[in-house]
């Protein structure tokens, strides 16, 4: 069975942010992973996260101006300054909480832009020598643009091939299941050829974005097919419940029962 971490950040939306990591721990799960730490210090961030005896799986880098409307800074030429700022600041609450994967986003620009292209691979080679020495891998997220307009990076093709391109040793891709359905289909077999390079998983329904085994999609399928192919990692619970965050946790006990 998959290691499953829950999203903080959609999930457990009842409690406030720095309680929802008891929350999830007395709800059974052993990591969490959330979008952006950023509004609490490092040490709040950190106590928390040890209380509930939880491991932190992932997550971002500060995307920018999110109110204003950023989605990531990575591939956005004129804010290379800003960006190696948010890979310093991002890597004070990797230390303090022990994660070793941090999720870049790209940013709202053309995907056929040389420039935006050339910003993007030097932002990942930054990131990628900064976090290197502290065992931290860096992981690229192909986006669909029906959720996220705009979005460099929204193919998983061009996600590998950046990837194979730069041959840094700790830069993965991370298979968000949700995105890779909308985007492109054919999850199982595209699992099977991408998992070498993958870092971390993601899971929810397609088309709500709610509860795995809610959708189009046979998530326990997936998870079968991640045990098969040994994929040791964590399953980030990237999902926004239908209902309460509670009520709608059957399936991890189907999925344990499997």
């Amino acid at each position: 069975m998959p290691r499953f971490a829950a999203n903080l950040s959609m999930m457990f939306n009842e409690w406030s942010f720095l309680d929802r990591f008891a929350a999830a721990g007395d709800a059974g799960f052993n990591a969490v992973e959330f979008l952006f730490p950023y509004d609490f210090s490092p040490e709040d961030v950190a106590g928390k996260l040890k209380a509930a005896g939880l491991e932190q799986a992932l997550f971002n880098l500060p995307p920018g101006d999110w109110a204003a409307g950023d989605r990531g800074i990575a591939a956005l030429p004129g804010r290379q300054d800003e960006f190696r700022a948010s890979v310093m600041k991002a890597l004070d609450y990797a230390l303090a909480t022990g994660v070793k994967r941090l999720h870049m986003m790209a940013g709202l620009a053309p995907s056929g832009s040389a420039e935006a292209g050339e910003r993007y691979r030097d932002a990942v080679r930054f990131a990628c020598a900064t976090l290197a020495p502290h065992g931290i891998d860096l992981l690229l997220e192909p986006i669909n643009r029906r959720d996220m307009p705009g979005y460099f990076l929204n193919d998983f093709g061009m996600a590998a091939g950046i990837i194979e391109e730069l041959g840094l040793p700790n830069l993965k891709l991370q298979y968000d299941i949700y995105h890779r359905q909308i985007l492109h289909g054919d999850v199982i077999k595209s699992l099977e050829a991408l998992l070498p390079i993958t870092g971390h998983v993601q899971i929810a329904s397609v088309p709500l974005r709610n509860e795995p085994g809610t959708g189009e999609l046979n998530d326990f399928r997936v998870f079968d097919e991640l045990d098969r192919l040994g994929y040791a990692g964590f399953v980030g619970c990237e999902y926004r419940p239908a209902g309460a965050t509670l009520d709608g946790l059957g399936w991890m006990k189907q999925t344990t029962l499997r």
